[in-house]
């Protein structure tokens, strides 16, 4: 793999190049989504890389989402695998259906596992430095279950629904990505003291799957303290796995931690499918058309979709202009055209200094 310095030619040879063109599956979403939907598309041009997108627009807030336009967009995804998406913004308006498209697309493709890599990119100012920990969090279960119901006038039920099945397989997932990637403990996080049955499963569940993987340490925290633990000493974390909710909000104290939700990628998986996004999701409605989103998390999480297509080169290329930009501290936010035209200019240097084998 090459490692170019900045305003030099690698003298290393780059992987070899691709001869296939991938289809990926894009939605954009709503908000900023679009913006830095055409952020990739202009990186990858720069950067010559050998994907072609499927889009489909599907919002609700747009009045762009139906059930039709939601099969078109899962027969793409049956057909590529791979996604990249922008968030799609669930009104908070009840209008008689409980479950969002966002959460029917989860659903529909089983997207059980949610992971969330925080690492401290350099050229960033943050009080914590070096963090490198991960998220993983069961999202197709808990309290997103859309399971609501007025019992009486005044008063609703919201359920939260957990299942040894799927607290299981989201356990098993954590650990087989610490074993994976090297890593040595998984924390479960929960709230099993109030919520003894939910919890209680999930933690059961999750203590039962660590007894299969004695090279990898265990433990479990409370949610509470674990935010708490999190602001103070990140350091003592090395992947965290957790049900719904809890996920959400620690996906975006943990991006807080170094640098907020516009610079930290993100990840969901099925056993089939893939989609790439941003680990925070925020549509950040007030900043469209002011051209002043951050699209660092997007493009590193296109470069991490390129390596799930196992094209290495291609997806080190990106990550490192986009690092080496950010590290250069030249460009401070709101300048997201600069950043783009940087991170184009770094990766012309990439082409222009680099012949494929």
């Amino acid at each position: 793999q090459m490692l170019l310095s900045p305003g030099l030619c690698g003298s290393e040879s780059p992987l070899a190049r691709a001869d296939a063109i991938f289809k990926v599956t894009m939605i954009p979403g709503d908000g900023v989504g679009p913006e830095l939907m055409t952020a990739v598309k202009d990186v990858f041009k720069a950067g010559d890389i050998p994907v072609e997108f499927e889009e489909f627009h599907l919002s609700e807030v747009q009045h762009m989402a139906s059930e039709d336009k939601l099969d078109h967009v899962l027969s793409s995804m049956k057909n590529n695998k791979v996604a990249i998406k922008g968030k799609i913004h669930t009104p908070m308006e009840y209008k008689g259906e409980l479950a969002s498209y966002e959460m029917k697309l989860r659903r529909k493709l089983d997207l059980f596992a949610n992971v969330v890599h925080v690492n401290s990119l350099p050229g960033y100012s943050t009080r914590h430095n070096n963090l490198d920990l991960v998220i993983i969090r069961e999202q197709t279960e808990g309290e997103y279950s859309s399971l609501e119901h007025e019992s009486v006038p005044g008063v609703i039920e919201c359920l939260k629904i957990i299942t040894r099945d799927k607290s299981r397989r989201i356990a098993k997932f954590a650990f087989d990505y610490a074993t994976k990637k090297g890593r040595s403990k998984v924390t479960a996080v929960h709230k099993a003291n109030i919520m003894k049955l939910a919890d209680g499963l999930f933690l059961q569940s999750c203590a039962e799957v660590a007894q299969l993987y004695p090279k990898i340490k265990y433990e479990n925290i409370i949610i509470d303290n674990c935010c708490m633990q999190l602001v103070q000493n990140p350091y003592q974390f090395d992947v965290l796995v957790m049900p719904n909710l809890y996920g959400n909000i620690i996906d975006n104290l943990a991006a807080g931690l170094v640098g907020g939700a516009g610079v930290v990628p993100g990840e969901s998986y099925s056993a089939e499918y893939a989609v790439f996004e941003t680990g925070a999701r925020h549509p950040f409605a007030q900043a469209v058309g002011r051209n002043i989103a951050n699209p660092t998390a997007m493009l590193l999480s296109s470069a991490n979709m390129l390596k799930h297509l196992n094209l290495e080169y291609h997806s080190q290329m990106i990550s490192d202009a986009v690092k080496r930009v950010i590290k250069q501290g030249k460009v401070l936010l709101p300048q997201h055209a600069t950043i783009i035209a940087r991170i184009r200019n770094r990766l012309s240097l990439s082409l222009s200094c680099s012949s494929y084998k």
